[in-house]
């Protein structure tokens, strides 16, 4: 792409008889950076009547992050360096980004900048759609767990087109609702509620177009369809200073599929982790997991020389309801005792089940013994809440051990088998007394 044009005078009349004839914008700027001349193309590149140019700063027009390197192209070429394939982005009229190559020469006689433009907007947008594909595999692989992914989809979508405000939603596979996994923009309400409209409305199978959800025409919404069916959905806000054309909805549908496969493989992952981490019927923590956050917990606690806890547990007289009522009423009490559990203790200690009806509470952080104790006091009296199963109602009563890090340990196995120990001494200290292991002392429940 190379135009010869010969300036020995600027005539403006002469000059734009043939320029009008080429596709490509011809443009002239003046030595102080200021539109002299524009060709007839220049409308349908940029959006503005060269008559609504003429005057106006060139630099005004390119985006923003590319008005430096703009800046030291023209310096370099008013210096007699000529510029054949100078790439940069500009803002069209309403809106919108358009890329430029340009052929650029300096007249050192006219003292003018003499440049024609190329449209290459549809080749850049072909070049960052298989780009961001490629990316959106990777983020798919390299992403930890969905919220993570999320973040990285933003930062992709963000290579295509601009937005003040990004959100994903997806279906609760718990309770069927859209949840926004990811979300860190502050003015975000409408969005989501515009999202949880869009995707339940996919959900039963009404689709839904970014023109009907589309707000003052700067909010696009995509639907996420995978092979399974509907994902969810994405949505983008601009700040209102431009409105997203139908161009830009175009852009984004190749990714459409490649996002909800993405999100689809990510959430499988998790559940294959969460299967291999969490008990099937009460999801608390299983064995292993305990394992790795007991581990955890012991290196915090010699790092700050921090008093933990462990509360080794398990229901009294479970079998004898389990052999009498019937497996799903002891499925019934395990999962009622594993919500009541979790209530118990704060969101940063640990509650998993171990097997049968027994169960492990990891306590950190604690300032004094005392606190222990009264988590424990205060789980058997949750525990010992009746329970109605059917048109039963039953009762149970769990028996407690404790072992304190570091005097009962400093390893994980020490400190389990001294709650173990301590729990069994609690349940024969009870049977001694009649079966009512409430009735112990409550700091005999560390097994002294």
């Amino acid at each position: 792409m190379v135009y010869v044009v010969r300036f020995m005078t600027f005539n403006k009349t002469d000059f734009s008889g043939f320029a009008d004839l080429i596709l490509d914008a011809v443009c002239v700027v003046d030595e102080a950076g200021y539109f002299v001349y524009l060709s007839a193309a220049c409308e349908r590149i940029f959006g503005y009547r060269s008559d609504e140019l003429i005057g106006t700063p060139m630099i005004a027009l390119v985006f923003p992050e590319d008005r430096e390197r703009t800046l030291n192209a023209a310096a370099e070429i008013m210096s007699g360096h000529p510029n054949l394939h100078f790439e940069n982005r500009y803002v069209r009229k309403g809106g919108g980004i358009v890329h430029i190559m340009w052929t650029a020469r300096w007249s050192e006689k006219d003292r003018l900048r003499i440049a024609v433009a190329r449209d290459i907007t549809e080749y850049k947008r072909t070049e960052s759609v298989q780009t961001a594909l490629h990316m959106i595999s990777e983020a798919a692989h390299a992403a930890g767990d969905l919220p993570e992914l999320i973040a990285r989809l933003r930062d992709i979508v963000g290579m295509l087109l601009p937005f003040v405000s990004f959100a994903v939603a997806v279906c609760d596979e718990k309770n069927g609702r859209p949840a926004f996994p990811c979300q860190r923009d502050s003015a975000c309400f409408d969005l989501q509620v515009l999202a949880a409209g869009a995707f339940c409305a996919e959900r039963h199978g009404r689709p839904s177009s970014a023109a009907e959800l589309a707000v003052d025409g700067n909010i696009l919404m995509m639907p996420l369809h995978s092979e399974r069916g509907p994902v969810g959905a994405m949505l983008l806000a601009t700040d209102g200073a431009g409105n997203y054309v139908e161009r830009d909805g175009e852009l984004l549908s190749p990714l459409a599929g490649r996002i909800a496969e993405a999100i689809e493989c990510k959430r499988q992952q998790e559940r294959l982790q969460h299967t291999a981490q969490y008990d099937e019927l009460t999801d608390l923590p299983n064995r292993r997991l305990l394992h790795d956050r007991l581990e955890t917990a012991l290196i915090r606690a010699r790092r700050n020389r921090d008093c933990m806890a462990l509360l080794y547990l398990d229901l009294d007289r479970f079998k004898e309801i389990n052999d009498s009522y019937g497996h799903a009423a002891g499925d019934v009490l395990l999962r009622e005792a594993a919500d009541r559990l979790k209530h118990c203790v704060r969101d940063a200690d640990t509650v998993a089940r171990i097997g049968g009806d027994e169960f492990i509470v990891l306590l950190e952080g604690l300032h004094a013994r005392e606190e222990a104790a009264r988590v424990a006091d205060k789980i058997r009296a949750a525990l010992q809440r009746p329970v109605s199963v059917n048109d039963d109602v039953l009762t149970i009563s769990p028996s407690i051990g404790i072992a304190f890090y570091p005097e009962h340990g400093e390893e994980a196995q020490a400190l389990l088998h001294h709650a173990d120990a301590a729990m069994y001494a609690v349940k024969h200290a009870a049977r001694s007394l009649g079966g009512q292991s409430a009735d112990c002392p409550p700091m005999a429940s560390d097994g002294r």
